[in-house]
């Protein structure tokens, strides 16, 4: 198996999913895949902060940037964490406190995926 697929596997089991477009990096560039994973360890993993509330973190600064893929991605990773459905609730909150509407509704395949 090819490093980069490694990497993939490794971040996929972490998060309960491969996303698709770090295949595609790790074919066309495996160098930038070595420093992408580098910076996703720290996410993935806890620390001074829990990874589950970093995962929440993440959901709501992607929503303010209004990258709906990316709510997606990091809801399902937040879910992975063990993030329930009162603390995902919560940080759709602070969304709407920080970002408005159109941050919410940047969340709305995303929440899809709260049971």
């Amino acid at each position: 198996m090819s490093e980069h697929k490694k990497i993939i596997e490794n971040i996929g089991k972490k998060i309960g999913f491969e996303p698709e477009v770090l295949h595609t990096i790790g074919e066309l560039d495996p160098d930038f895949l070595q420093t992408y994973h580098k910076c996703d360890k720290k996410m993935l993993t806890d620390g001074a902060l829990p990874a589950k509330m970093k995962a929440l973190m993440g959901l709501a600064v992607v929503a303010s940037q209004r990258c709906e893929a990316c709510t997606v991605s990091q809801m399902r990773n937040a879910m992975n964490q063990g993030a329930t459905k009162a603390e995902i609730m919560e940080t759709m909150e602070v969304i709407f406190l920080t970002s408005g509407a159109p941050g919410v509704a940047t969340c709305r395949n995303a929440l899809k995926l709260v049971k």
